[in-house]
């Protein structure tokens, strides 16, 4: 009974884990558009809020660590759960950084990339929300993974097609930026992109793992 408390207290921290990934695409988001539409003070609050709940998943992340190592728990999951563990921390750590190499760097944006801008990092956070209730799923019913996991896979193409749309328009459209410029904006078109790629990979990752579990 004492080893089965400890199990569900390491998926309770998962849930929590996992809830702070959900709320930091939220907040990133939030961040971009903000950062978009001039509103800086609520952008700098989402850097702040960001900031803390990808250390809020740091902590717990160290936390489920031990507690497996300690208690000897979920020997045959142990090495894929921490593996998860890594590519869902990386989805926050890669929104954290962009909204700080927004505030660092300061982009210059023309208004006509706002809405297209704004689309992308839509649909980047929508691939971390579609992964959330899949890896939610995965402790609790595992064979209900795969069929979660095509909107991931979705998403993080419409964020492919976009980005690369972006791109053209910014190097063949708009013939008023300067080359240093373009680059630029090309440089933050793929930061943002690479939360819908994080999303992916950490998707594979799920899919394998209910496969290993379904045997």
């Amino acid at each position: 009974m004492a080893i089965f408390s400890k199990s569900n207290k390491v998926i309770e921290l998962l849930e929590k884990f996992i809830d702070s990934i959900d709320q930091g695409s939220i907040v990133f988001k939030k961040g971009v558009d903000n950062y978009l539409y001039g509103n800086i003070q609520a952008f700098e609050n989402n850097i702040l809020t960001l900031s803390k709940l990808e250390s809020d998943a740091d902590l717990l992340g160290k936390d489920i660590e031990n507690r497996l190592y300690k208690h000897s728990l979920m020997p045959q999951l142990r090495g894929d759960m921490l593996r998860l563990l890594e590519e869902l921390d990386d989805i926050i750590d890669i929104m954290k950084t962009n909204l700080y190499q927004f505030e660092v760097e300061v982009p210059n944006i023309p208004g006509e990339l706002n809405q297209d801008l704004s689309k992308l990092t839509e649909m980047s956070v929508a691939s971390v929300e579609a992964l959330v209730p899949a890896a939610r799923a995965f402790f609790r019913s595992p064979e209900t993974v795969k069929d979660q996991l095509h909107r991931v896979y979705f998403y993080e193409t419409e964020a492919d097609k976009l980005a690369a749309a972006i791109k053209r328009k910014v190097f063949r459209e708009m013939q008023d930026l300067k080359l240093s410029e373009k680059f630029h904006l090309r440089y933050f078109t793929l930061h943002i992109e690479q939360v819908s790629d994080a999303s992916k990979k950490a998707a594979d990752l799920l899919s394998v793992m209910a496969i290993k579990r379904a045997f």
